[in-house]
């Protein structure tokens, strides 16, 4: 099997948001901002593994364009849980910096397989 970098590192962002959720609701006692980062964070993965069978390259950037927006709307949330004090500098610094990763690589997939897709 082909290593897909992409689905790997969304895969432990995933994991670790998984584990910031239960963090948040045991040790917090925080439910509401927490379920939101939990529902966009893990379905960036989630969009990244249907776009492998995509019936088209149109449906391809899309699924991986609905990725991105997820990924920039979990990244507003990790903002607003570190603004709020629910989480410390030094776990949003971490799982921050995951997520624009996964942002980068995103724009970049959507990006060059645009291009191809208009170069033919």
């Amino acid at each position: 099997m082909k290593n897909n970098t992409v689905m790997d590192k969304s895969y432990a962002f995933a994991l670790r948001i998984i584990k910031s959720y239960k963090y948040l609701c045991t040790e917090k006692k925080e439910f509401v901002l927490s379920k939101q980062l939990l529902r966009s964070g893990t379905s960036i993965g989630a969009l990244i593994k249907e776009a492998e069978h995509a019936q088209s390259r149109t449906d391809f950037i899309n699924k991986m364009s609905v990725a991105l927006k997820e990924a920039n709307e979990t990244e507003y949330w990790l903002m607003l849980l570190h603004d709020s004090e629910y989480l410390d500098e030094k776990v949003f610094s971490s799982i921050v910096e995951d997520c624009k990763e996964l942002i980068r690589l995103l724009v970049s997939i959507v990006k060059s397989t645009k291009e191809t897709v208009e170069k033919k």
